[in-house]
């Protein structure tokens, strides 16, 4: 059973911010100074976990290496750690995918609309020209991609006239990120994006409607996809089960597990194949000569990862 309560305080404080930072602009005009209701230091704030470099509003800017490694992370070498550290809600599945195949992985942009109010979004396509935006309100998000990101997209689970992109505004997607597109609601002309060979797309449906009667609330906000909420940085990783939300904090150590867990396979198996262990001995607590013979192995093959004997 989920637990709601935290996605209301969410929404509250998300919503509290808005009437701050959109409705009375004068406040603190230069703290926040774009649409997106979160200035640079509340999303350094809200991602203090994470120590490494940050892109220059702020969101965290895990290395490509490690994006690299993550596509050889499953999602069940992910959730284990995830949960161990806490962090229960990063998983979602029941997602429609165009363009099986490769494993989607890149940096979290995110964006968030809420249902059309006239009012609200007067001031936000009024902001938008201030600030020198281009186009629909959906274009917005696309514009601030770099190579590697993944564009997570919170529509609310809406489907008709729901659909974030076509296959014109895909085409820009792929070109500036190299990799996919993550809806909580669809997407149009599935035909069209099929054809952008690499491009990988998880949405909720498919529709052959337009984008309308929403309003473009936020900009690397954090975001709820189902049951998990998003953060602006997290590492989005994609399985045939669903998608992992890695917190950016995480993410390397998530690899280096996943990279223990494989050495520790592979040597199982080389060990079973020549009878010098039995499965009992393999599949239990190693005893110490096991360990040591282990690391023998790891540093021949160039490996720095090493297990203890408490592991």
């Amino acid at each position: 059973m989920q637990t709601p309560g935290r996605y209301v305080l969410l929404r509250i404080l998300i919503l509290t911010v808005l009437i701050l930072t959109v409705l009375m602009p004068g406040i603190l005009p230069e703290a926040f100074g774009q649409i997106g209701m979160f200035s640079k230091e509340q999303r350094v704030e809200l991602t203090r976990e994470w120590k490494g470099d940050r892109f220059p509003d702020g969101r965290p800017k895990v290395p490509d290496d490690v994006l690299q490694e993550l596509k050889t992370v499953d999602a069940e070498e992910a959730w284990g750690v995830l949960q161990i550290k806490g962090y229960k809600y990063q998983f979602e599945a029941g997602w429609h995918v165009i363009n099986p195949g490769e494993r989607l992985v890149g940096r979290v942009v995110t964006a968030v609309f809420m249902p059309l109010r006239p009012d609200v979004n007067a001031v936000i396509q009024e902001r938008g020209k201030q600030e020198g935006r281009v186009g629909a309100q959906n274009s917005w998000p696309i514009d601030l991609l770099e190579p590697n990101d993944v564009l997570v997209v919170d529509l609310f689970g809406k489907i008709k006239d729901g659909t974030f992109a076509g296959d014109n505004l895909s085409t820009s997607i792929y070109a500036k990120s190299h990799t996919g597109l993550i809806v909580d609601g669809s997407v149009r002309d599935e035909t069209g994006i099929s054809e952008i060979k690499g491009m990988r797309v998880f949405v909720r449906g498919t529709d052959p409607s337009a984008l309308r009667d929403v309003t473009l609330m936020g900009i690397n906000v954090p975001v709820r996809i189902g049951q998990v909420t998003v953060m602006p940085g997290d590492v989005a990783v994609s399985d045939p089960e669903g998608i992992t939300f890695i917190p950016p904090h995480l993410a390397k150590p998530i690899v280096e597990d996943a990279q223990m867990t494989h050495r520790i396979d592979e040597w199982g198996h080389l060990m079973l194949r020549e009878g010098k262990y039995t499965p009992g001995q393999i599949d239990r607590k190693w005893t110490k000569p096991m360990i040591e013979e282990f690391n023998k192995w790891l540093e021949q093959k160039g490996s720095k990862l090493r297990m203890k004997e408490n592991d």
